[in-house]
């Protein structure tokens, strides 16, 4: 017979294992608690400046209907929110003039014009005073915010030492505008804090900030407000500066 061959047990060749991918790490859902902190601190900003910027329209709105225009108040061509601000006719605000605007000025013999804005001005727009005759006096404060001591001091300066009539100027001439003409006259000894504050809410609609700094004026002393009516004001004044930048 011839031998039988005995086969063993056929060895199955074994193919590497190919790694099964990572699931991609799971966003966790925002806790309920942070969810409920975010959206009341969302509910008390629009509180909170709901409340600061209805009740300064409201006392615009009220200072306007009852404080009547400083006498000289007039319409000039390219100037809006023109009037004087002191009874001797040496200084007078408004808004940032147009180019017909500063060649008005020039024309009624206006010699000085102090610009308080702290935006970002083309080259073009620096020289229209001067195309116009006029001197400028540069003294940059952010919008809604208020003068230091030391502009102060020296605006009342450009103001007495001037030549001629100086026009002083913001960018809607509100504002700034109304904080530095609210310390010549609390400092020149014409008016009061309260009656230059009415004054400028009167023209428009100031910050929180602006009118409180109105309200500290002496005859001695120009300051800040303190830090926590600065902070409120600012919240309050942010989405319209925001918007001033669209």
């Amino acid at each position: 017979m011839d031998p039988v061959h005995v086969r063993g047990p056929r060895t199955a060749r074994m193919e590497p294992a190919t790694p099964l991918p990572h699931p991609a790490p799971r966003r966790r859902p925002l806790p309920r608690r942070a969810l409920r902190l975010l959206i009341a601190l969302v509910i008390g900003y629009l509180v909170l400046w709901a409340a600061g910027a209805l009740s300064i329209l409201a006392l615009s709105y009220w200072a306007r209907e009852e404080t009547p225009a400083p006498a000289g108040t007039r319409t000039v061509q390219g100037v809006h929110h023109f009037q004087p601000v002191d009874t001797e006719g040496r200084l007078w605000r408004g808004a940032a003039p147009r180019t017909s605007g500063y060649r008005a000025l020039a024309g009624m013999g206006f010699t000085t014009v102090v610009d308080l804005r702290a935006e970002d001005l083309s080259a073009s727009q620096l020289a229209k005073p001067g195309e116009a005759g006029l001197n400028v006096v540069r003294m940059p404060i952010r919008d809604g915010q208020t003068p230091e001591p030391e502009q102060v001091r020296r605006f009342l300066g450009v103001v007495a030492q001037a030549p001629g009539p100086v026009f002083v100027h913001c960018g809607a001439g509100v504002g700034r505008t109304g904080t530095m003409a609210a310390a010549y006259l609390v400092q020149s000894g014409e008016k009061s804090s309260t009656a230059a504050v009415r004054r400028n809410l009167a023209v428009g609609p100031p910050s929180i900030e602006q009118i409180c700094y109105g309200l500290r004026l002496s005859r001695s002393e120009a300051e800040q407000p303190p830090l926590p009516v600065v902070a409120v004001s600012r919240l309050v004044d942010a989405p319209r500066r925001m918007w001033s930048w669209v």
